[in-house]
Formats: C-alpha cells, sequence, structure tokens
C-alpha cells in the first residue's frame, strides 16, 4: 500500500476511535476541508473542532468500499453509521477526496448523503 493510502487509512481509523491526535497527524498545517453542502474550513485548529458534528455522537462506524490513487490525489467511497445525539442512528454514504502533500492530507472535500431506508447502499 503506498503511503498516501496508508496516511488516508490511519486518518479513517483516527475517526473510527474517536482519536484527535491521531486524526490531526495526518493532516497539513494548512488542511482545508470542505463537506458540499455544510461547510469549509481551514487549518488544524479549525479542523480539530469540526471532527465530531453537532448533533452526533462519536465515533461514527465507516468501512471503505473502495479507494484510488493517482499522483498526488486519493479518491474513496465509504459508508457509515452515526448516532445522533437523539439517539438515532444516520446511514451515510461517502465520496472523499483527498489531495495529499508529502503523504499528509492538505485538502478533503467530501460528499455526504443521508440514506433513508429504503435507499440503496
Amino acid at each position: 500500500m503506498s503511503s498516501n493510502k496508508q496516511t488516508v487509512e490511519t486518518y479513517l481509523d483516527g475517526f473510527r476511535k474517536n482519536d484527535h491526535a491521531q486524526i490531526l497527524s495526518c493532516l497539513t498545517d494548512d488542511i482545508q476541508w470542505t463537506v458540499f453542502g455544510g461547510f469549509r474550513l481551514t487549518g488544524k485548529e479549525a479542523y480539530d473542532a469540526a471532527i465530531e458534528g453537532p448533533g452526533f455522537v462519536p465515533p461514527p462506524q465507516l468501512e471503505v468500499v473502495r479507494m484510488v490513487e493517482e499522483d498526488d490525489v486519493v479518491m474513496a467511497e465509504l459508508t457509515g453509521t452515526v448516532r445522533r445525539e437523539t439517539g438515532e442512528v444516520m446511514r451515510m454514504s461517502m465520496a472523499e477526496v483527498f489531495r495529499m502533500r508529502d503523504a499528509k492530507i492538505c485538502e478533503r472535500r467530501a460528499w455526504v448523503i443521508e440514506l433513508k431506508k429504503n435507499d440503496y447502499s
């Protein structure tokens, strides 16, 4: 496995354990994170504050469907679940684009779709 893919795997594992230090160790200081339809932020401090989205109980369960790499970009298709503070479980499908610099994530772009009971997953 390439060093870029290994970084993304380590990063995702950090989310699975709600380990902020592990997540942040995979990022450059000038990280940019965009969740389309949600938010955009820059820098590790802002990233750290946004790891646990409001209304959710960490950690999420994340599964990699597939991961591909070309040059300095790793793309991952993920499925997952996360518990809301209300007790409900949110099922989701995600597409993630990770732009890498020196085997660290310098930009993350995410498309997250909440799946309903009858949605294909």
